[in-house]
């Protein structure tokens, strides 16, 4: 049968167009063949939506298919019938540095087996100001997981100022802002700051905001261990109403870190705070928080009694004002209304105290009376023999549970990644993320799995601007966990060195950082960088 010339044409376009829509068999089979593919899982995307079940494809550091993958194979394929995927969790407040630097800590297995696969680190204003330095060292030890860095205020303003308790001139306003411009260039994600220590407390709410649009003009976060956690000096409310200040006017995010009502005087402000937090929230200022599950804080006995104006000039000037008979009856009196405030001295115990390591895992009253003192009077003699650390159980359940309830609070850990002569660690580094789950979503139903899963992943990746990470969807960098329903925390404060049970499979960058829940020798965390969008 003739065709005329039009009929020829039409028929090779529909070839053409038939070659590009069906694949041959052989290009079909390279689109199907993945590095890793995970079928039959409850995939729980990071969104906070219900889970679904669907197989998720992994091809090099990329997710690069969800759904129904029937037809496709991997050189790797796991079963993951039963259980939960999700994208790897990232913990939004890490004092994992510096072990991150140092090869025998930087696996960081107490992370992994908590399911974490990225950590922000430098929180509290503290860390070092050469970012590019520590980028170096912690690539240098090859980290098990993820790093996202911050600039820390405290140690900007050590730079410039010292311990001096002033504000700065307009010129060492500036030299404070180039170093948090160099920081941000540097990869850094935004500003964290501490005022509640020395000597961010000297600091005022006016210098956050201007070193804080900095930050902002990478579109950067700001974060910060707020100046007052109880009635210290300017209040709880008053210091989350700092944050917001400072992130409308700095035009950030602001999150009042490991948000908490501490010391009993303040139980039950945590209604309060929610309501200044989500009026901020309507009004249009990004302000959130993140938090650990736990009714213990931990840190510094000074930073807890010793009054501020007493630590200007750091420990050379503490010291200095301790000689002195009258200033240290100052010192005593007011650290003697701190440790009221904090419910006596039973509710404190030491973690890490380098002179003499009996008394770690003591309370600070039972300390006292085998030296035959003053609980006061104890503290400052531990203080001024070196630092101490301790836990602090100041905190109330009712209020522990409203903050962990509110869709703006992220998950973290707070903790460190400790060697065997460092102190106690807090449970939290063994058990944060485990511990919210088995607790306070499976057993006691305070939120669901999906918001949970929200606030370990996509709402903190969001929050911190991190590309491409806290969600399942193809396109996405491979950072996903499952995990069993019968995941469990086992650390205690007693015994907190205690791995947490139930991550079945950890994958970071699209390698096995745990594989049938053991640890792999793989370590392919990266340092992030905010400018380099990874």
């Amino acid at each position: 049968m003739k065709r005329n010339k039009r009929q020829l044409w039409l028929l090779a376009i529909c070839t053409a167009l038939t070659q590009l829509i069906a694949p041959t068999a052989s290009s079909q089979g390279e689109v199907s063949k993945y590095d890793v593919l995970i079928r039959g899982a409850r995939v729980l995307d990071g969104t906070g939506t219900p889970w679904f079940y669907a197989d998720v494809a992994i091809k090099g550091d990329r997710i690069a298919a969800v759904g129904k993958l029937t037809d496709a194979s991997a050189t790797r394929t796991i079963d993951a019938t039963g259980k939960y995927l999700a994208p790897g969790f990232i913990d939004a407040h890490s004092h994992a540095w510096p072990a991150l630097g140092e090869p025998k800590y930087a696996a960081a297995e107490p992370l992994l087996t908590q399911g974490i696969t990225t950590v922000a680190i430098n929180p509290d204003g503290g860390g070092p100001t050469d970012l590019r330095q520590q980028r170096v060292a912690i690539e240098a030890a090859r980290p098990g997981v993820n790093v996202a860095m911050l600039v820390p205020h405290n140690n900007v303003r050590v730079d410039v100022l010292g311990y001096e308790n002033r504000a700065p001139t307009a010129a060492e306003l500036s030299r404070m802002q180039a170093l948090v411009r160099r920081g941000m260039e540097e990869g850094a994600y935004g500003l964290s700051a501490g005022p509640f220590y020395t000597p961010g407390n000297f600091s005022k709410t006016e210098e956050h905001i201007e070193l804080a649009k900095v930050a902002a003009e990478f579109d950067g976060i700001y974060t910060s261990h707020i100046r007052d956690e109880s009635r210290y000096n300017i209040g709880l409310v008053a210091a989350v109403e700092e944050v917001i200040t400072i992130a409308r006017e700095a035009r950030l995010p602001g999150i009042v870190t490991h948000i908490k009502a501490s010391t009993p005087a303040c139980w039950g402000m945590s209604a309060e705070v929610i309501q200044h937090i989500t009026a901020a929230r309507a009004a249009g200022i990004e302000v959130l928080a993140d938090h650990y599950p736990y009714e213990a804080s931990a840190t510094s006995l000074a930073s807890l009694l010793v009054p501020a104006w007493a630590r200007e000039g750091g420990n050379e000037g503490f010291q200095k004002r301790l000689r002195d008979k009258a200033q240290r009856a100052r010192i005593r009196a007011e650290m003697a209304e701190n440790l009221e405030r904090r419910g006596g001295a039973g509710l404190l115990l030491v973690s890490a105290y380098a002179p003499d390591k009996s008394i770690e895992g003591l309370r600070l009253d039972a300390i006292a009376k085998q030296r035959g003192r003053d609980a006061v009077d104890t503290a400052l003699e531990l203080i001024s023999e070196g630092s101490v650390d301790v836990f602090s159980f100041t905190m109330s359940d009712q209020d522990l549970r409203a903050f962990m309830a509110q869709p703006w609070t992220m998950t973290s850990t707070d903790g460190e990644l400790m060697g065997e002569d460092d102190g106690i660690p807090h449970p939290r580094a063994y058990g944060t993320f485990p511990r919210k789950l088995r607790r306070y979503v499976f057993d006691e139903s305070v939120l669901t799995l999906e918001q949970a899963v929200h606030s370990m992943t996509g709402l903190t990746a969001t929050t911190l601007r991190l590309r491409e990470r806290g969600e399942i969807r193809p396109g996405a960098h491979a950072d996903l966990v499952v995990f069993d329903p019968a995941i469990r925390d086992h650390a205690s404060y007693e015994h907190p060195k205690q791995l947490s049970s139930g991550m079945s499979y950890v994958i970071v960058n699209g390698e096995l950082a745990i594989d049938a829940g053991r640890l792999t020798p793989t370590r392919v965390g990266r340092v992030l960088s905010k400018r380099a969008g990874n």
